[in-house]
């Protein structure tokens, strides 16, 4: 073909191509979020991409199983609340890509970005804002664990939570705000119905409800003068103590009274113990500060991964960090002389079986024979 000929034929193929199939540019949007790294949070960034192609869900950045099927509740939760879903290909990336996300804290903010990809929200409504909340299939919002340590993570936004997450999160000190569904959400961020008030939250004592035993008071045990004194210079120095004795002498009724004898949490240290409580999904909601220590009482049968924490999609505390600035008490198989402790009762190289995390941290170990 001559050159001349080819130069005028082929500059008609991209301007007939774009007659037949018209191309959309695609939108992108990016919605502040975070999820949690064992006991900390941190922050995530949900980019949705929409664009022409056949119609699809992609979540792209190290998502686990709970994340991978936001897709469906997600899609239902729209469903639900009469918004149109776009039928197009929708991408969700969640940055940083390198850092594996868990949990289902991601649906409302990847529900956002699908809203603003997709043109049903204006980017400037949701500018500034954060988002945190599982979506159920009737597009309610639900909570998760580990608000406190979310809301740290996004301190510098308007953090939008479930009702039920809202005084926990208004720990953080940030601004928090809640809602009960993702309709209230949209309508709220667009300017349609005004935000509630802050939830209320407090910095009082929080119930004892994540598992941990009631402390008992040290005026209640009769006689055992030399293990008292034990008990009062233990809580004094934050020493560890190893009771033996055989059943029935009181061994636990004594560690059981030794938080009665500890002061107040202070507030740095309140902070911590309530973050791990919380990121330990114990113990239903937080609406307050952790501010008495409770007693821990694991089991001496307890698996190495249930004492020092961990697992294997996400890491959750174990009773190591359940105890920190706390009380823990574990009966052992038997006094240890020899080999390493693993929490199981299998022994170490002292009697001195743990290392406490602070000076306000004392474990009691309490031989079962």
């Amino acid at each position: 073909m001559p050159r001349g000929l080819m130069a005028s034929v082929y500059p008609v193929v991209p301007a007939l191509l774009s007659s037949t199939f018209p191309q959309e540019a695609p939108v992108i949007a990016s919605i502040p979020s975070a999820v949690l790294q064992g006991v900390d949070g941190c922050p995530v960034v949900v980019e949705v991409h929409v664009a022409n192609g056949l119609p699809g869900f992609t979540v792209v950045g190290l998502p686990d199983a709970a994340v991978r099927e936001s897709r469906d509740r997600v899609r239902a939760s729209f469903a639900s609340s009469g918004l149109p879903w776009p039928r197009r290909r929708i991408t969700v990336n969640l940055a940083p890509s390198a850092i594996p996300k868990g949990g289902a804290g991601l649906d409302l903010p990847i529900a956002l970005g699908v809203l603003v990809a997709s043109g049903v929200v204006a980017p400037e409504a949701v500018a500034g804002y954060a988002f945190v909340g599982e979506l159920g299939l009737d597009g309610s919002l639900r909570g998760v664990p580990g608000a406190l340590a979310l809301a740290d993570a996004l301190g510098s936004h308007r953090l939008v939570v479930a009702i039920e997450d809202g005084p926990e999160a208004s720990l953080g000190g940030g601004t928090c705000l809640t809602a009960p569904n993702l309709v209230e959400v949209v309508a709220r961020c667009t300017g349609r119905r005004p935000w509630p008030g802050p939830p209320p939250a407090t910095t009082g004592q929080q119930g004892t409800d994540d598992g941990s035993v009631a402390a008992g008071d040290l005026a209640e045990v009769r006689g055992h003068l030399l293990a008292r004194r034990a008990l009062e210079v233990a809580a004094t120095g934050g020493h560890h103590l190893l009771m033996v004795g055989p059943p029935g002498a009181g061994k636990t009724l004594l560690a059981n009274r030794l938080p009665g004898l500890l002061p107040d949490l202070d507030d740095a240290t309140a902070r911590v113990a309530t973050r791990i409580r919380s990121a330990a999904g114990i113990g239903g909601a937080t609406t307050s500060l952790l501010r008495r220590p409770p007693f821990r009482a694991p089991h001496h049968g307890l698996s190495a991964v249930a004492m020092i924490g961990g697992g294997t999609g996400a890491l959750r505390p174990g009773e190591v960090s359940l105890a920190h600035t706390r009380v823990s008490q574990c009966s052992l198989k038997r006094v240890p002389t020899t080999g390493t402790y693993t929490g199981d009762g299998v022994g170490a190289d002292r009697p001195t079986l743990a290392t406490p995390t602070s000076a306000a941290s004392t474990r009691i170990m309490a031989r079962r024979t």
